[in-house]
């Protein structure tokens, strides 16, 4: 009955306010019948009435006995006001609702009212407490908030017993936050209102949210976890450590660990809150209570001892955590903690490995990270945070051996930590436990030292992760995007970690983390390095990962050890990527690298003085240095006595690798050796001249490989043959010589010179050494080009020599200086020897390095180069593969063909198979395209030809006519002899393993020679040798558009003839130049823009033709030389009326506007030829041709008008006799006439004109022309 009474209160109160609420009790009424809750009413108001009126009456006949205080009634330390004697204390249902408000604050100001209505309410309810009486204070009256007799809060008013029961059933609500809210409330109950018996409270909680098995799965979740925020509330409000504290020898401490302990035990997701509820009440409450009372509860011991066999991560976390706050050295935590207890104990291998179990179970929390976590790093990273600060403070020499051991069992304990949980236990197990293992690693690489992180990305780590990111289809795959997102976070402002860092990616993956993971990691992480400390510390870095092996290949090479039967790529695909092969691509990566990270640096200075751009320059120089001392070493030496060597005179030690590296690997360092001189070459353009010298990266290496030179534990790589030892020991001397000189020399031509000359040998010299018995006859003509160009160099060299006694330079000049040859031609040869180089692809980039520096020499002596020197130049850029060594009786009749002879027009129309049309005679018959398609196919023979023609220098490739193709290229038997080494050389390395197809390799040889005369004719466009330059350019670009020609050879040529040559504002000029070259090389260009196929060769021919003229006019001709260049485009002009004709008369019409006097000329002719041209097409064409004739007409030429005002007139007879039908082609004869008219009167020829026109004409022209005519007419004068 009492429960049903407490039901009809409520729901009376409730209607009574107007505030519905959600809660268990509430709903409990309303669950009631319409009919039984209508009657209960009807009942309740009845007593109430009654319960009133018994109350008022007992109220006044008491009124006067003094009232005996509450015996154990607390004083609220913040009374309320008190109530009016109308009306008591009362509780107001709106503050439950505000309970469960989203806001924090409104649930905090709800709370505070509910306390402060319950304090109020307790306090009436002692004041007025009497035998008989419950509610006195209570002004709703003592039914409304009539409790049970056994809760356990006797002393309670029946409000706040009301309060109490409601905010218990509210913590198992999940409506909004009725949790937190309720408990909240519950909380500052139980501290405000010291009558409620936590006892009671503890009861009352498992009581009122029961759970059974029969249970379902929402509502057993809510009744426990609102036992689990009752509990929670009970060790907030403070009053079961408050209670121990006064009678410590209460139970309470004991039994509520074990309730606790309990309920947690219920559910998997219950213990790691029950753990915090309890670790909670261990920080109120004193060490005495933690160690007697927490610790000897029965509960937490069978908890400990049976948690290492399931694998509990809960009570490991409890026992951490109980341990840090007590310190107590005893066996009591069960296997879970080491005895005695130290961190080195609790991270050692075998107790890491029993509690591993723990370890794996903790990942059921995810993606939320299990508090353990948070425990376990924070004594790692507090055990190295340590260690730091004792490396930092402390600089005494008696503490070093002590810090050297401390900081090595840190990094044990890591390492332990590492490999047994990390990669033992998470990284080989399941998806969920793999995702664990990264988060665990984002956690802790924040807080870590760079040395540190070294040892946490470990290679199980790398291949982990490449593993994942490797298939984009994989579980993890996100979560492995992530990690390298919040990793690239972790290190964006932190230089060493971000080194560190790349080291580890690229060390665990071969080089190849960003090509296996399809990411730009590394590639991002290596830009960020910009400053010169950075970079230093980077190259550094770089450098010792290049000589330690033992950190890759002590690394397990099987990629199996890294998955499992989860993994999207299993143990059996390519384990290649990890295996011992790999450290050459890790090594070949460093190299690269190390040259990449020169490029990133950014020379920022804060103004543009001198001094801080010389104080940049410096800082780069400083990086260039370093750089450079290692691909020296790596590439150039090795030790004979063990991988340590050190220089006294450099102060420095140099390091190798325990295994020797291999070729490819010395070619690279070599390489970026080359490129590392050739970018610095070009960066000295940026060097203040005071400043210039000493930051000379060429002379520091050249002293630098001296020094190195002379330790006798060091030797080159390669032993030197006698050739080769001879041309690097004069590359050096040459090479200090200029150095010298430069240094005495100022700035000017002489001093550039010399610069360039010594970068040159330096490159020279690296040749020497990379490949054995090829570049040493370069190597000392280079020599001997330096001191005939330099005096001072051959005097220093042959008073050296005199000194010595030796004889050994008189010996060499003998042997290699040719009489016949100038400086430039020997220099010119040795370019020619070395361009056409070819190796493999290694090598080839190599060799660029090389050609650069041969552009900067060419480009200071070109302008001493010689006719002979051109003319070899010019003949490797026409020279072809196909029948170039032919030794049978034709040579011996072509003998030396000049440039401009006849034979080259075959030569050129050989070239041109199929396009030129055949015009031998006059009688019009029209060869077929076809009939020269045979010689074509000859020149375009199958590869067994062309291996035939390598092996076999006799045999020929047969041509057109059986001619020729090449007519040996104009070639006499000393430029053949020069020549040949260069193509033989092509030959001999054709058949090399890797090398490319011998045209290729000439492609390349002719391109690089194509870049000497560009810088060439870039500085020299006047001289006359320009034309030569042109005949052979021109022959070569015809010769590309053939079957085997090159895209990137035509370009190249086509783009110089009209940069270079036609577009230049310099030209060859005046009475010097032969005319009978120029008269032939118009006629070949005429032949080419009227006849060839391809648009790009007419045009190209167009534009030489212009030039020609341009050169004609320059000179003082003769009217015979004038003539016979009329003559040349008389003969083309009489080919047009052909059918296959390809002559463009706008072509012509430019011509006559550039060069009036040519049109001039072909006036008659042209007037002749429209009279005989029957295709109105062709015919309106010669018509405009004729109108620009005139229109182009300057100065005094009447007299040649007059000769042709019969052919003028029978012309306009013709054209006004037969004009067209179409409107457009009417019109330009009829504007065709109007400007023969306006010219005649002009020049003043009007009688002449009207005596030449006949009847027919005159009455043509004043029927057809109209006002136009007028004033022509016989009877106008």
């Amino acid at each position: 009955m009492a429960g049903k009474k407490r039901a009809q209160a409520d729901l009376a109160v409730l209607e009574a306010v107007a505030a519905p609420d959600a809660s268990r009790d509430d709903a409990a009424a309303g669950e009631v019948p319409a009919k039984k809750k209508k009657l209960a009413m009807e009942r309740k108001k009845q007593r109430k009435e009654l319960d009133k009126e018994r109350h008022r009456q007992t109220a006044e006949s008491d009124a006067a006995k003094p009232q005996p205080p509450a015996p154990e009634a607390v004083e609220p330390v913040n009374p309320s006001p008190a109530p009016a004697a109308a009306a008591g204390p009362g509780l107001h249902m709106n503050v439950f609702r505000d309970l469960a408000s989203p806001e924090a604050s409104v649930r905090e100001t709800a709370a505070e009212a509910l306390v402060g209505e319950l304090r109020a309410v307790q306090k009436g309810y002692e004041k007025g407490a009497r035998k008989g009486e419950r509610e006195a204070g209570d002004g709703d009256g003592p039914s409304q908030m009539e409790a049970e007799k056994d809760d356990g809060l006797d002393n309670c008013a029946p409000s706040v017993r009301y309060a109490i029961r409601r905010l218990i059933r509210g913590i198992s609500s999940s409506r909004e936050y009725a949790r937190q809210g309720f408990a909240l409330g519950l909380a500052v109950v139980l501290e405000s209102i010291r009558s409620i018996r936590v006892e009671a409270i503890m009861k009352l909680i498992p009581n009122l949210l029961e759970y059974s098995s029969s249970m379902k799965g929402p509502e057993a979740k809510d009744n426990l976890l609102g036992r689990l925020f009752g509990f929670g509330a009970i060790v907030r409000s403070g009053r079961v450590s408050r209670q121990w504290i006064r009678e410590k020898s209460s139970p309470i401490v004991k039994d509520f660990v074990s309730e606790v302990v309990e309920l947690g035990s219920k559910k998997r997701y219950l213990t790691e809150p029950a753990v915090a509820v309890i670790l909670d009440l261990v920080r109120k409450l004193p060490d005495e209570a933690v160690l007697s009372e927490v610790l000897e509860s029965p509960g937490i011991q069978d908890w400990f001892n049976r948690a290492d066999d399931i694998g509990d991560p809960d009570a490991l976390f409890l026992a951490l955590k109980l341990q840090e706050r007590t310190n107590v050295q005893k066996e009591i935590f069960g296997k879970l903690l080491p005895y005695p207890f130290t961190p080195d104990n609790f991270f050692a291998e075998q107790h890491l490995k029993s509690i591993a179990s723990c370890f794996k179970e903790s990942a059921f929390c995810l993606p939320r990270i299990h508090s353990l976590w948070l425990v376990v790093t924070e004594m790692l990273v507090r055990e190295a945070a340590c260690q730091h600060d004792i490396n930092t403070s402390s600089g005494k020499k008696h503490k070093k051996n002590k810090k050297a051991s401390s900081s090595e069992d840190t990094k044990r304990n890591l390492r332990n930590f590492c490999e047994v949980v990390i990669e033992e236990s998470l990284l080989l197990s399941s998806h969920d436990r793999k995702h664990l293992a990264f988060n665990i690693l984002l956690n802790l690489l924040p807080k870590l030292s760079p040395s540190a992180i070294q040892v946490v990305l470990s290679s199980k780590v790398v291949h982990g992760l490449m593993d994942i990111l490797s298939n984009e289809s994989s579980w993890l795959y996100n979560a492995g995007k992530h990690f390298l997102r919040e990793l690239a976070s972790v290190v964006t402002h932190d230089n060493d970690r971000r080194a560190v860092v790349i080291i580890n990616l690229q060390k665990y993956s071969g080089g190849r983390f960003d090509s296996m993971t399809k990411t730009k990691t590394v590639k991002e992480f290596i830009s960020k390095f910009q400053s010169v400390e950075d970079c230093l510390c980077l190259v550094q870095n770089l450098m010792a990962l290049f000589v330690d092996e033992e950190s890759v290949t002590d690394e397990p090479s099987d990629q199996s050890q890294t998955t499992d039967e989860n993994s999207e790529i299993g143990a059996t695909e390519e384990q290649g990527p990890f295996g011992q092969g790999n450290v050459d691509l890790l090594k070949s990566w460093v190299v690269n690298t190390i040259s990449c990270v020169l490029k990133n640096i950014k020379l920022t200075s804060k103004g543009n003085s001198d001094s801080e751009m010389v104080k940049c320059i410096e800082e780069k120089f400083q990086v260039q240095t370093e750089i450079l001392k290692f691909f020296a070493v790596q590439g150039l030496f090795s030790a004979s006595l063990g991988t340590e060597v050190t220089s006294f005179e450099l102060q420095e030690k140099f390091k190798w690798p325990k295994n020797p590296i291999s070729t490819s690997l010395r070619n690279e360092c070599i390489q970026q050796l080359q490129f590392l001189l050739e970018d610095a070459q070009k960066d000295e353009a940026l060097h203040v001249a005071s400043e210039a010298k000493s930051n000379d990266l060429g002379f520091y290496f050249m002293r630098f490989i001296n020094t190195v030179c002379n330790i006798p534990s060091v030797s080159l790589f390669r032993t030197l043959s006698s050739n080769d030892d001879n041309a690097f020991k004069k590359l050096l001397a040459i090479e200090s010589m200029l150095f010298q000189e430069e240094r005495k020399a100022g700035p000017g031509l002489d001093s550039t010179k010399m610069h360039v000359m010594r970068y040159l040998l330096i490159q020279l010299l690296l040749q020497v050494l990379l490949h054995p018995d090829e570049y040493w006859e370069a190597a000392v003509d280079v020599t001997i080009c330096c001191k005939k160009s330099f005096p001072a160099i051959a005097q220093g060299k042959s008073s050296q020599s005199e000194e010595d006694g030796s004889k050994e330079s008189d010996d060499e000049e003998d042997s290699n200086e040719e009489v016949s040859l100038e400086f430039m031609d020997v220099l010119v040869q040795t370019f020619l020897s070395i361009l056409p180089h070819a190796s493999g692809p290694v090598c080839f980039t190599i060799e660029q390095a090389s050609v650069l520096s041969v552009r900067q020499v060419f480009r200071v002596f070109c302008d001493d180069i010689t006719d002979t020197g051109l003319l070899d130049m010019l003949r490797v850029v026409k020279i072809d593969l196909k029948g170039h060594r032919q030794t049978d009786s034709d040579d011996e009749d072509d003998g030396r063909v000049d440039i401009e002879d006849d034979d080259d027009e075959t030569v050129m129309e050989d070239a041109e198979v199929g396009e030129i049309d055949d015009v031998a005679d006059d009688s019009g018959e029209d060869t077929e395209d076809d009939s020269a398609d045979e010689g074509d196919a000859d020149q375009d023979d199958s590869k067994e030809a062309v291996s035939n023609e390598a092996k076999d220098g006799n045999k020929g490739v047969a041509t057109k006519d059986g001619d020729d193709s090449d007519d040996s290229d104009g070639m006499d038997d000393d430029a053949m002899f020069r020549i040949d080494p260069y193509i033989a050389r092509i030959f001999k390395e054709r058949n090399l393993p890797g090398s490319e197809s011998r045209q290729s390799q000439l492609m390349r040889f002719k391109l690089r020679v194509l870049t000497l005369l560009d810088i060439y004719l870039q500085r020299n466009p006047g001289q006359i040798l320009v034309l030569d330059a042109y005949s052979f350019l021109m022959q070569a670009f015809v010769k590309s558009h053939g079957a085997d020609g090159s895209e990137q050879f035509r370009q190249r040529i086509g783009g110089i003839l009209q940069r270079r040559i036609f577009k230049g504002k310099e030209y060859p000029e005046g009475n010097g130049i032969e005319f009978g070259k120029l008269e032939n090389l118009l006629e070949r260009a005429l032949r080419l823009a009227s006849r060839s196929r391809y648009s790009a060769i007419a045009s190209v021919a167009q534009n030489a033709t212009f030039w020609i003229l341009k050169i004609i006019n320059s000179m003082n001709c003769s009217e015979e030389q004038l003539a016979s260049v009329v003559d040349k485009f008389r003969s083309s002009l009489n080919d047009y009326d052909r059918k296959k004709s390809r002559l463009k008369l706008g072509f012509v019409k430019e011509v006559v506007r550039r060069n009036p006097w040519i049109g001039q000329e072909l006036f008659g002719f042209v007037l002749q030829k429209v009279e005989n041209t029957s295709a109105e097409y062709r015919r309106n064409q010669l018509l405009e041709l004729v109108d620009c004739i005139l229109k182009s007409w300057v100065g005094d030429a009447s007299e040649v008008l007059m000769n042709h005002l019969a052919q003028l007139c029978e012309l306009i007879q013709e054209i006004l006799s037969n004009i067209p039908k179409n409107k457009s082609r009417r019109k330009e004869v009829r504007n065709f006439c109007i400007g023969i008219l306006q010219t005649v009167m002009k020049l003043n020829l009007k009688e002449q004109f009207q005596n030449a026109l006949n009847p027919e004409t005159h009455s043509l022209c004043q029927a057809q022309l109209g006002t136009a005519f007028a004033p022509f007419k016989k009877d106008s004068k």
